[in-house]
């Protein structure tokens, strides 16, 4: 299947010239480039074959915890730090002088009130609670659909993370590099910046999904893969579940302070949002997305993703798992 948006600007049609080439590669191997030391280092201990990069598995082994904890307020980062705190802390998944990467969906141009991406304030709260936590770093990052400036700008993204203390890479920055990863992602590259994080919090928004019906946790993987990434969607269910299978994160936490109920997943139009005021916080990624499924009406199982993820035993497909503390 085709490009599903073959007209919208992506970031690999950026023509550059040879000297703007060599001085990004010079940039990718100076001090100044931390993230090209850290991609190096990562792969002289990660024994791969091939000179491709391990895939790290950013989960921290906690027991007694609960699949997930979902908060309802009027305010997004309160929604947030309640949740966080309901599963113990923000430090007993970060420690201090680690590095950690937000991966929001800031994919399109689109403001927060037309809940094409993650909400801002949920993006500036957990950078706060990271940093709070002693990381040493925070970024957020993403491969964005739409012009990467635009899209972190007008999303309200970028200047959120800034302010909040994070350092934002969008696609125009982002450094690209061979990993170990199968099944019908082999090939493509992926996002050094992730690879070279010690923790990672997956950050989606819910919304409709013309081809997997809904785009949820697992299918925001979709944003740290390089060029070609379009051709998961030949068989996006499958692709849905190897990429959860591949990128096991921290935390995810599941935006639904807007939903997006029809026509995702850029939307457009308001009368396609409604707002539900609620964050889930969980370590069970396929939890987190049956209950966003729910959300949008959609019985989680019936997604052939999240029936895909369950049986490869990535987590469970029911969102009643997730303890819900209701409304502050």
């Amino acid at each position: 299947m085709n490009d599903p948006h073959p007209l919208l600007p992506t970031p690999y049609r950026e023509r550059i010239d040879r000297r703007e080439a060599v001085g990004r590669l010079s940039a990718a191997l100076v001090a100044g480039g931390a993230i090209a030391a850290g991609a190096i280092f990562f792969h002289d201990r990660s024994g791969t074959e091939s000179g491709r990069i391990a895939v790290p598995d950013w989960r921290v082994q906690e027991t007694g915890l609960p699949p997930g904890v979902i908060s309802h307020g009027g305010d997004p980062a309160a929604n947030v730090r309640r949740a966080v705190t309901a599963l113990g802390g923000m430090d007993r998944f970060v420690k201090r002088g680690e590095s950690v990467l937000l991966k929001p969906n800031a994919g399109w141009d689109r403001l927060p009130e037309q809940a094409a991406d993650t909400n801002p304030e949920v993006i500036a709260e957990l950078v706060r609670l990271c940093l709070a936590a002693g990381a040493r770093r925070v970024i957020v990052a993403d491969i964005s659909c739409n012009d990467p400036l635009r899209s972190f700008e007008r999303s309200g993204i970028g200047p959120a993370a800034r302010k909040a203390g994070a350092e934002v890479v969008t696609s125009r920055r982002v450094h690209l590099v061979r990993a170990a990863v199968g099944g019908p992602v082999t090939g493509l590259q992926v996002m050094g910046e992730l690879l070279a994080a010690d923790r990672v919090i997956n950050v989606p928004v819910v919304k409709q999904h013309s081809l997997s019906r809904a785009t949820l946790g697992m299918k925001n993987w979709f944003g740290v893969l390089g060029r070609g990434r379009a051709r998961l969607h030949q068989s996006i269910d499958h692709s849905i579940a190897e990429l959860a299978a591949t990128f096991r994160p921290t935390l995810t936490v599941v935006d639904a302070t807007r939903i997006l109920m029809a026509n995702g997943p850029q939307g457009g139009s308001l009368a396609d949002v409604k707002r539900l005021d609620a964050v889930a916080v969980g370590i069970d990624p396929v939890a987190c997305d049956a209950w966003g499924a729910a959300l949008l009406g959609l019985q989680p199982r019936s997604l052939g993703f999240i029936a895909a993820a369950e049986g490869r035993g990535l987590g469970h497909g029911d969102p009643n798992l997730l303890r819900d503390l209701g409304t502050a």
